[in-house]
């Protein structure tokens, strides 16, 4: 199994769109980047602690690649905006891709690269090593599992019905 960490808004609705993919094993929401060991929700809110609302997904790259993997973030990002994805505004709602395997970055860059072409804008996507991920607190994971009527910047049904479980 092959772990990346992926920041697109709000991570309740990344991860609901991962969670229906094949391929995809598990997920967990939580905070990353940042400079304050093992924050809270709240202190992630107050825009003092760099952290990003972070999902990490574990998937079986025999099932997914992470080029596919990346295909999917892209389609519920907007990959030009800076610290901005839905109706949410701060730096804790920043896009990134995040690896901790060395292996993994020239592909994620070559996709980037690619993705570039076909914007008019700048991409903003940080893509850098994990440095530090903290799971969030039990309310946050499978929220929308848990609040079906939650708020969610996420398009879930873009996902095509042979992608999903």
């Amino acid at each position: 199994m092959k772990k990346i960490w992926l920041a697109g808004g709000c991570f309740w609705g990344v991860e609901a769109y991962y969670q229906q993919l094949k391929g995809v094993v598990s997920t967990t929401v939580g905070y990353g980047q940042g400079k304050t060991e093992a924050p809270s929700y709240e202190e992630v809110c107050s825009g003092q602690t760099g952290h990003a609302e972070i999902c990490e997904v574990v998937y079986d790259e025999n099932v997914l690649s992470l080029v596919k993997l990346l295909e999917h973030y892209f389609r519920i990002i907007d990959p030009t905006t800076l610290n901005y994805q839905g109706h949410d505004h701060g730096t804790q709602y920043r896009t990134g891709v995040y690896f901790n395997d060395p292996a993994d970055q020239p592909a994620i860059a070559g996709f980037l690269d690619n993705k570039r072409q076909h914007y008019s804008r700048p991409l903003v996507v940080e893509v850098e090593e994990l440095r530090n991920f903290y799971p969030a607190e039990e309310y946050h994971q499978a929220y929308l599992d848990k609040n079906p009527h939650g708020y969610c910047h996420v398009n879930l049904s873009v996902a095509r019905p042979e992608e999903r479980k």
